[in-house]
Formats: structure tokens, sequence, C-alpha cells
């Protein structure tokens, strides 16, 4: 049987992530298994979306108070970007356990982080360490032997050959990966081995872009 849906007459106007990402395995975190995970940090979207988790990852520095806002709004688990590109050496490893005691559920580094630093927060962190992954060039052995949990695949149109590469060389390990625009593409990076899948949802102001035309013209909120 079928699991009922239930939904209030408001908050039956949500993002929905795409079915196609149920087909994935999921990783079980905490007891919790995530096989979605809303790529954002807009506290509007991560109310009114149906993924599994959220990765706060951003383009500037990490600060605290950001980390801080996304956990208060989200009713989700999150992963909190701690930095590894722009911000580097022992500001991450602050940021890491900054983000654990507010209570993340996992943190990101980005892709340039030295294998030192993913050593120093992986032994004094007690939630998951996740690395990012940009292209196959890399030693996937050595950032596992220096205490990654799980490999975030983000390699744009190479992320589905880039997460095959690493599920030849280590068929158990974890990957989150970017599955794309379409189903397609999604089904194409579980496939290839990805055991959940991060989506990038629309921004506020494309969602508003058909509410507000729907205004203009007299009719109801579609």
């Amino acid at each position: 049987m079928s699991p009922p849906h239930i939904s209030g007459t408001l908050r039956k106007f949500a993002l929905r992530v795409p079915e196609v990402i149920k087909e994935c395995s999921g990783i079980i975190v905490f007891g919790k298994k995530i096989q979605s995970l809303v790529f954002t940090t807009d506290i509007c979207i991560i109310r009114n979306v149906n993924a599994d988790a959220v990765i706060a990852v951003y383009p500037f520095t990490p600060q605290p108070i950001i980390t801080q806002a996304v956990m208060l709004a989200a009713d989700i688990p999150v992963f909190a970007g701690v930095g590894g590109g722009l911000t580097s050496g022992n500001r991450v490893l602050n940021l890491a356990h900054y983000a654990e005691m507010q209570g993340a559920t996992g943190v990101v580094v980005n892709a340039p982080t030295s294998n030192d630093i993913i050593q120093k927060v992986s032994n004094q962190i007690d939630i998951p360490l996740i690395v990012t992954v940009v292209n196959d060039n890399v030693d996937f052995k050595e950032r596992i032997d220096a205490g990654t949990t799980i490999f975030n695949v983000s390699a744009a149109k190479d992320t589905a050959n880039v997460v095959r590469k690493i599920r030849r060389e280590f068929p158990e390990f974890p990957i989150i990966a970017t599955g794309g625009p379409t189903d397609d593409s999604i089904l194409e990076t579980i496939d290839a081995g990805a055991n959940a899948i991060t989506w990038t949802p629309p921004s506020n102001g494309e969602v508003f872009k058909d509410i507000m035309e729907a205004y203009r013209q007299g009719k109801p909120h579609p």
C-alpha cells in the first residue's frame, strides 16, 4: 500500500524534488535515509521543499550566523559549508567545530581543501565530513585515508563520469552528486553510482514570475 499524502490548503503549494531521485539508494546518516539534498541557503525555499536534507554551501566565506539562520529555519538535516577554497587553514577547522556545535548534520569542504586539513577536521568532529570533487584529477584513496566520509561530486557535464570512476575504485563508498537539469541526467548520475542527488531549486524570483503573471491577468494563485 502506498503511503497516504496529507497537505494543508496553503502548504500544498511547495517545491517538489524530481520524483526520479527516489531511484537512488540513499545514504543513512544518523539513522535517517537521505536521497535528495536541496542546494540552497534561502530559508523560504528550505521551508517549502520536500528534499530530505539541505546542502548549505555558498560562494562567500562561511559565517556561523548564516549557518545558524539556515538551521533555525530548517526542519530537515543541514550539511553546512565550512570553506576550503577562499577560506582555508585552521579557520576551516574552527568553522567545522562551530557548525557541529550549532547542530549541523555534516560539514562540507570545497575541492581545494588539503588532505592535512581534511585529516584535522575528521579527527576533531563527530559528524560526517563531505569533500567536494570537481573533476577526476583526484587521488580518491588519499582523500578517503585523510578522513573523508562522503564525496560530493560537482563536475558539471562530467559528473556522471567522475562518479563512475569513484565507484569502480570504491564500490561501497558514499557518493552525493549533482543530478543536472533533467530526469535523464539525474538517472544517468544514479546509474553511474551516486547514492544521493543534490537538486538546485528555482529561485524565489523564478517561482514568483508565474504567480505575478497570473495576478496581472486577474487569475488566482497558480
